[in-house]
């Protein structure tokens, strides 16, 4: 970064991603926004910048992951924050966007919160939006201002491009009809066959796996999806190649929500590798994955989008053909 850059660019984090933040920091040579977050007894939050942001573009890091809640909340404050002190443009990098998932209406009487939430972050000061594999790509359409909506692929590609050889014979299996699409991209970066499973979901906890499409048996079976919430559909689709035979199992996503009892689930399950990125910070609650968890960071994609955004260059052109997110 030049001195113009360290003058004008300035990257603050909340309390949800500040490991991630400073790695994107250290990626551009730039020092961390110096700020504060304060809880006070009655759960209130306030934030304090302490330094000068007027006429500056500003980027404030935060998923708005578990406690879902309060970070979002942290995320409106912080914006409003820029905004009153005068920051020139405010970018909110979302690594990861919680509420995604209730994106339509798909029964009466319930709301589509991903677009509250859209509206919300603009309407707290935000002038751009940078996240990670949202859950439905049309989510961008839910903001009145500019998204540039990321992809995590070439993270979790380079991982796996790296062991290629030790996988052996492999086939990139889809665990849904609906991650087909991602699941052929992987395939294809990977010179891998396309299996696909047919899964029936009952309940917001309960899947039903019908059929596989595809060979598995004596090969190395990879499953790659956006996040992994409550593991029951990988954790399914994992005892169900295993049953036809599947030699190993590697399992990667994005966004490691792993609510509840996932990690467990995941750690009971016959799966081999669980790769994740820093979206949402491990920490000790999947401390029951053990050595079968790699962890990648997305600190350098990020850092470059930014420093992209900052010189009014292509964000897309990071990717190549292909690689770009789900549609």
């Amino acid at each position: 970064m030049s001195a113009s850059d360290r003058e004008h660019l300035k990257i603050f984090s909340g309390t949800s991603n500040q490991r991630l933040a400073a790695a994107m920091c250290d990626h551009l040579d730039l020092p961390l926004g110096q700020s504060s977050v304060e809880r006070f007894p009655d759960g209130e939050l306030i934030v304090r910048l302490q330094e000068d942001v007027r006429g500056r573009d500003c980027y404030v890091v935060q998923s708005t992951c578990e406690p879902v809640n309060s970070n979002l909340v942290e995320l409106l404050i912080y914006l409003d924050c820029l905004r009153r002190a005068s920051a020139k443009r405010i970018t909110a990098v979302i690594p990861y966007f919680g509420y995604a998932r209730q994106d339509r209406k798909d029964e009466g009487r319930v709301p589509i919160t991903a677009k509250l939430v859209a509206n919300l972050i603009a309407e707290a000061g935000a002038d751009r939006v940078l996240c990670m594999d949202l859950h439905a790509a049309q989510i961008q359409g839910f903001f009145d201002l500019p998204v540039d909506h990321l992809t995590a692929a070439p993270v979790l590609l380079s991982y796996f491009e790296s062991i290629r050889s030790a996988l052996g014979d492999c086939v990139v299996v889809s665990p849904d009809v609906g991650n087909v699409k991602v699941a052929n991209m992987y395939a294809n970066a990977l010179g891998c066959d396309l299996a696909i499973i047919d899964k029936r979901r009952k309940s917001g906890t309960e899947v039903v796996l019908k059929s596989l499409i595809g060979e598995v048996a004596d090969r190395t079976v990879l499953m790659f999806d956006d996040m992994i919430s409550t593991g029951g559909t990988i954790c399914e689709a994992a005892r169900l190649v295993k049953d036809r035979g599947a030699r190993g199992i590697h399992v990667a996503c994005a966004h490691a929500v792993m609510a509840g009892l996932a990690p467990q689930r995941l750690a009971d399950a016959p799966i081999d590798r669980v790769v994740v990125t820093d979206t949402i910070p491990a920490g000790d609650r999947l401390a029951a994955l053990g050595d079968r968890l790699v962890v990648r960071s997305v600190a350098v994609l990020l850092g470059e989008a930014i420093h992209r955004i900052h010189h009014d260059q292509s964000v897309s052109a990071m990717f190549r053909s292909g690689m770009g997110t789900k549609r």
